[in-house]
């Protein structure tokens, strides 16, 4: 009974990141109003403050913080290296590089426009490693071949990035803003048009799970066990893309998330993958709407984005983690 609990605990700070999300900023609400505002349609600056700006920005980060905890969970699992992360698939470097071609090429930089081509780099570039890593089967050299097709391919993304931001200033304009990690800005529209692809990934994610505990102990084990080794790779692939492509794409990357998260639901789950990735993804959610909330807090009337909060923040707490080799061993 003790990780039902647990989870029950999880979702509830998670609720409780929620409500302090929608009732701090540079202007505090009272829970009481904030209830008002969301259940009950009040009509008042406060509530239009809550319904316009503060709801939809923290439902973005509550889907944001879910996808990348659980796609680093699964990332964790898959590859058995604590530290793996989402941008491992590229995806990051790919989302980067097609907002830099949107904008370079098209002189296009919309939020939608923006949204929409981050997803489909992001997407394309976890392909084109999927592809290449998996292509020799699903063994353990597989992913180190899948690491290395990742490194690569990043590495020559964020070289034509970068050079298209000296090329062009209103490329290096938007992409410095984008490429912070920050949830402000955003409405109704960009949560209607990531929140179906992340519910999708982490249904896929947690279908995967299931597998991971054999996975674990190796394929050849795995196999005897009855887990289709193979199909069980290419569910967890689908499922960091279709987690992390979204959330980087809406956002931009937020660093430390996807390797914090799963880390602190280890604590708790240890090695049981079922428990660890929704726990994971509840850890993120926590997380990152927490990290949102300071960065309104602590610069009024301005804020920091919550991809340089998460980076305050993440780094210390990583490297405190990674000194207990108990709670990273996989």
């Amino acid at each position: 009974m003790r990780l039902p609990l647990i989870t029950g605990a999880f979702t509830v700070a998670a609720g409780g990141a929620v409500l302090v999300s929608l009732a701090f900023g540079s202007n505090s609400i009272p829970l009481a109003d904030v209830f008002a505002a969301v259940f009950q349609h009040a009509d008042s600056p406060e509530a239009t403050v809550i319904t316009t700006q503060r709801l939809p920005r923290t439902l973005l980060g509550l889907g944001v913080g879910l996808a990348l905890g659980m796609a680093g969970a699964l990332m964790q699992g898959h590859t058995r290296n604590p530290l793996a992360d989402p941008g491992l698939f590229g995806v990051n470097a790919g989302a980067a590089f097609a907002v830099s071609c949107l904008v370079y090429g098209f002189g296009v930089a919309s939020s939608p426009a923006v949204v929409l081509a981050a997803l489909i780099g992001a997407a394309l570039a976890a392909g084109v490693v999927s592809l290449a890593g998996l292509r020799g089967g699903s063994s353990r050299g597989a992913l180190v071949s899948l690491a290395v097709a990742a490194t690569a391919l990043s590495a020559m993304l964020s070289a034509l990035t970068t050079a298209l931001v000296l090329l062009d200033k209103r490329t290096l304009d938007v992409m410095r803003f984008w490429q912070v990690g920050a949830l402000s800005d955003r409405d109704y529209a960009m949560v209607g048009l990531v929140w179906p692809l992340l519910a999708l990934g982490a249904l896929l994610a947690v279908l995967n799970s299931f597998s991971l505990n054999s996975l674990g102990l190796g394929d050849d084990v795995a196999r005897s066990l009855g887990t289709r080794v193979r199909r069980s790779r290419i569910t967890g692939i689908a499922a960091v893309t279709l987690l992390a492509g979204p959330a980087t794409a809406v956002c931009g990357p937020v660093a430390f998330l996807g390797l914090v998260a799963p880390h602190a639901a280890r604590v708790f789950a240890r090695y049981d993958q079922r428990w660890l990735v929704p726990l994971s993804g509840l850890a993120g959610a926590t997380v990152l709407l927490l990290a949102d909330t300071a960065g309104r807090v602590v610069a009024p009337p301005g804020e920091l984005a919550a991809g340089i909060t998460m980076a305050v923040v993440g780094a210390p707490v990583l490297l405190a983690v990674s000194r207990r080799r108990k709670l990273v061993a996989l």
